[in-house]
């Protein structure tokens, strides 16, 4: 579902580089000829605004997830639950959904042992979704999620940029086995981490969309100092055909992070992706005041500073979707 027609910025060159000394711009993928890439520039084409979706870890939950258990698994013992997650995203409107695999790289399954299941618990997260986009119409994009692999880069920490590049790329060609329409490397606070997520999806899948999100949570920054001017600009030069930010302490935060990202590169297509305010911890359970009409007017305002694509992240539920599609509808 797209709503409220808004001017959109025109995209850069391939040449153009935005880069402050963090690396060289790379293509754009946009005009690749490939199925994925005629899908993305289709639901780009009307310039009006896109509905994502919300958060699994939230609904997981709510099923009875248990807290420290990893969800991919979920996608193999309880495919039922997920793909029902899905659905309600789907009915909510959104246009962009994101596979169950946050936390599906080798380093972060390696806490549970799982670190041999990449490839099935990644394809399988793909094909869920997948089957319920097609069952819904098609009318939806795939988007295959990476987060942060769970480990700090050198020289800070011990995870080297050869290894990282691995890792992501170990996950992403899974994810491109299972049918994903583009990926989506989210929750980065490190630039770093983000060059090396970018490098191994293009390893394995140059031609496929990119979006790209970092979450600005330490008063207006990342958590390793990063300002949502320098990832913009690092994020457009890397190649990602829509860059922003995602998770955080909640829409007023955010906000202000997408106005000085579409000041500093006014032709990026952005993204804005909150969580539904501050957590408060309850019974061992994060639990978000944010109810969905006062999200959802929220939202507005991140589209009014300059987001293409809006969705939500921790707390939100489709009844939030569902208030922030009206809320843009009308």
């Amino acid at each position: 579902m797209t709503f409220s027609r808004r001017p959109r910025p025109e995209r850069r060159s391939s040449t153009d580089d935005h880069a402050s000394g963090n690396g060289t711009g790379s293509a754009r993928t946009a005009t690749v000829d490939s199925p994925q890439n005629a899908r993305w520039r289709a639901l780009l084409a009307s310039g009006e605004t896109i509905l994502a979706d919300g958060a699994m870890g939230t609904s997981l939950f709510a099923e009875g997830l248990q807290f420290g258990d990893p969800p991919e698994v979920w996608n193999l013992s309880h495919p039922d639950v997920v793909r029902r997650i899905h659905r309600a995203y789907l009915d909510a409107g959104s246009r962009i959904l994101m596979t169950n695999t946050f936390g599906g790289n080798r380093l972060r399954l390696g806490l549970h042992r799982l670190e041999g299941r990449v490839a099935e618990l990644n394809r399988t997260a793909a094909i869920l979704l997948r089957s319920e986009v097609d069952a819904a119409g098609g009318n939806a994009l795939v988007a295959g999620d990476i987060g942060p692999s769970g480990a700090i880069m050198a020289p800070v920490g011990t995870l080297n940029e050869d290894e990282a590049i691995d890792v992501f790329a170990e996950q992403a060609a899974a994810l491109v086995a299972g049918g994903v329409d583009l990926i989506w490397i989210e929750t980065m606070s490190d630039l770093a981490e983000m060059k090396a997520a970018i490098a191994g999806v293009r390893r394995v899948a140059p031609e496929i969309p990119l979006i790209t999100t970092m979450t600005f949570d330490t008063r207006g920054y990342t958590m390793m100092g990063v300002s949502p001017e320098q990832a913009a600009r690092a994020l457009w030069s890397w190649g990602a055909d829509a860059i922003g930010g995602n998770c955080g302490n909640g829409p007023d935060e955010l906000i202000p992070v997408v106005a000085k990202m579409r000041a500093a590169v006014p032709e990026a297509l952005l993204v804005a992706k909150s969580n539904a305010g501050m957590p408060e911890l309850v019974d061992m359970r994060a639990v978000y005041r944010a109810e969905p009409s006062a999200f959802a007017a929220q939202a507005l305002e991140m589209r009014d500073a300059g987001a293409t694509i809006v969705g939500g992240c921790c707390g939100t539920t489709a009844a939030h979707l569902a208030a922030i599609a009206t809320q843009l509808g009308g």
